[in-house]
């Protein structure tokens, strides 16, 4: 049996979850580091402006909830578009998608840029579910030059904090970094109300197309990763946080 629309990621994408669903086939937020155009194959502008919603959703996801395959196993939303995009303050597709899960004892866990536009649906939390932010920049004018239309970052903080009041699970990812001092004072920002990080770097090549990529060629060489990474894991410990080292930069740090 295979899923219809759940799938299991491959490749580094697993150091996030072992299974995930993709609402939309779009995302508004056009961050200029986005790898999803690149992996998908598309247009970056297109893939930016066109709303698409997957075709017969609702549908694929209760068929692939009848199985009961999900013991132990979480869902991400998502990989390759932000759950609480511009089109889902419209259709609340996200939503009606936890309330199916919630239906079959499905959890999931949660990725965005939104901010507290997420906060609309923390009521559906349960056991075993968790909410997760990708925090960048402390900065607003670098977030706004990097990621346009994303939640700035203490609406992103803010949110984390709101759901960690409702004893949701928090996680965040720091991955792109682009700039390694803005992403320890997020550490310290957020480590009270951020159960789990995961620490990653910044993989230019995933940039190819970007109206940034040479700018972010030059900054992934200007890092020292094996430095950052040794900081923030230092950091993590002191204050006592659960953390991951993704692959990539775990391996600079050996370096």
């Amino acid at each position: 049996m295979s899923f219809k629309i759940i799938y299991s990621p491959k490749g580094r994408a697993m150091e996030y979850a072992d299974l995930a669903l993709n609402i939309y086939s779009f995302c508004n937020f056009s961050c200029t580091y986005c790898f999803v155009p690149n992996v998908l194959h598309k247009d970056r502008h297109e893939f930016n402006t066109v709303m698409k919603v997957r075709d017969n959703l609702l549908q694929k996801v209760e068929h692939d909830c009848q199985f009961g395959l999900f013991e132990g196993r979480r869902v991400l939303f998502c990989f390759t578009c932000d759950p609480y995009n511009d089109l889902d303050l419209e259709l609340q597709l996200t939503r009606k998608v936890m309330e199916t899960f919630n239906r079959h004892g499905v959890n999931w866990i949660v990725l965005t840029k939104g901010g507290m536009r997420a906060a609309r649906d923390f009521d559906l939390y349960k056991s075993g579910d968790s909410f997760g932010s990708t925090l960048t920049f402390t900065s607003t004018d670098d977030s706004r030059k990097w990621e346009p239309n994303a939640a700035v970052p203490m609406n992103r903080i803010a949110a984390l904090n709101y759901a960690h009041q409702q004893s949701i699970k928090t996680w965040v990812s720091m991955e792109p970094v682009l700039d390694p001092e803005q992403t320890l004072e997020l550490i310290e920002l957020t480590h009270e109300f951020v159960d789990l990080y995961k620490v990653g770097k910044l993989n230019s090549d995933n940039c190819r197309g970007s109206e940034y990529y040479e700018e972010l060629k030059q900054i992934e060489k200007s890092i020292d990763w094996k430095g950052f990474g040794e900081r923030a894991e230092a950091l993590l410990q002191g204050l006592g946080k659960e953390y991951y080292v993704k692959e990539d930069l775990r391996r600079l740090m050996k370096g």
